[in-house]
């Protein structure tokens, strides 16, 4: 009986001094008060509610203040190990490039660019990465989406700059949201951050339509501002639906519907979806609520109800909009509009024995102050 009481005790104590150990790495930073958006200073009060699975990286970019603009998108190159940053504003570079350490690369003198929305960076592990940007400008450069090589020139155009439609021959675009380019080089686009189109589309490698839901409503398979998207393994196509407060799959080789979340975006729509290194979440951003928020993914064969695991409760008023994952260390990059930033989150790395001794704290919600 007394040695039970022990192994109660040392159980316990061991879960104490593991809770006291993170309380340690998430206070032991200092504390910086919140800041208004655009200020010199960046924005970071956040809280982690649910399982604790990233936390901020306080050093990542080490020049803030060459963010000058309205930061929309991000987009990282594992292998190179850089990070392509697209802001918006008037006399501001579209394009900054850091390293995944927080180095500033350079600042893409591009005229070519009008609002930046989405960006992508394909071919990631050949000698020949590009970058690809959604342009959802109302001048001679917009409506279209644009590959550039790392240092910002101008490779190829596709739809019909400075020309909304939504033609298919040729190919035309509205406010086009976001694009997706697969390791096979075929492409998923979502089409329309508020403009004429509700469309996913899928191209070929050669850049020929394969299949595409467009039509507008609340239906399955029907869109209101397709915002985001990524591919997984099991060959299903991830969609933000941001006007419905969704998200929709799809088969990405037939095109066919194959399920919905929507229980957890009650309080605010989805604008963002990436899945994690590991295939074990997906990272979901919600602007309204300054919401970053980690979801069970699935096992292949089933789509199920969404299940919330973790949340990133960000400072108001700072409008998580686009993320993007380092796919080789698991480091979270996400871009904020209010907060005219960009900032990095890493992963905890403290072992499952660590997780198993904070399993009866699981609930607590942790305030951190950075």
């Amino acid at each position: 009986m007394l040695m039970k009481k022990r192994g109660h005790t040392c159980l316990l104590a061991s879960s104490m001094a593991s809770l006291v150990l993170l309380m340690v790495m998430l206070y032991g930073c200092g504390t910086i008060g919140t800041q208004q958006p655009g200020s010199s200073s960046l924005r970071r009060d956040y809280q982690l509610l649910g399982r604790p699975l990233y936390k901020l990286d306080l050093s990542w970019p080490k020049n803030p203040e060459l963010f000058t603009g309205e930061v929309f998108g991000v987009a990282v190159n594992q292998y190179a190990g850089v990070v392509h940053v697209a802001q918006r504003g008037n006399n501001v570079p579209k394009v900054l490039v850091f390293t995944t350490d927080g180095d500033f690369l350079m600042a893409w003198n591009t005229t070519t660019l009008e609002m930046p929305h989405g960006i992508f960076v394909a071919d990631a592990a050949s000698s020949n990465p590009t970058v690809w940007i959604t342009d959802v400008g109302n001048g001679p450069y917009g409506h279209c989406i644009k590959q550039y090589s790392p240092s910002g020139k101008l490779l190829q155009v596709l739809g019909t700059p400075g020309k909304a439609g939504s033609g298919l021959n040729p190919l035309q675009f509205d406010q086009p949201a976001e694009i997706f380019v697969h390791d096979s080089g075929e492409m998923y686009i979502v089409d329309g951050d508020g403009g004429m189109n509700n469309r996913l589309i899928k191209l070929s490698k050669e850049q020929e339509v394969l299949w595409m839901h467009g039509e507008k409503g609340q239906g399955l398979a029907q869109f209101y501002i397709p915002h985001s998207l990524t591919v997984d393994n099991a060959h299903r196509v991830w969609v933000a639906d941001r006007g419905n407060k969704r998200i929709q799959v799809f088969n990405s080789i037939t095109g066919d519907w194959l399920g919905t979340w929507g229980s957890c975006f009650t309080e605010d729509a989805p604008y963002s979806v990436r899945l994690t290194p590991d295939k074990k979440y997906f990272v979901v951003v919600q602007l309204n609520t300054n919401q970053i928020s980690l979801l069970d993914a699935p096992p292949v064969g089933l789509i199920g109800q969404c299940s919330v695991v973790s949340v990133i409760q960000l400072a108001e008023e700072v409008k998580p909009h686009l993320v993007d994952l380092d796919l080789k260390t698991g480091a979270l990059y996400v871009a904020e509009i209010g907060a005219q930033q960009a900032q990095k989150f890493t992963p905890f790395s403290l072992g499952s024995a660590f997780y198993q001794d904070m399993a009866v704290f699981k609930d607590i919600p942790m305030t951190t102050r950075v």
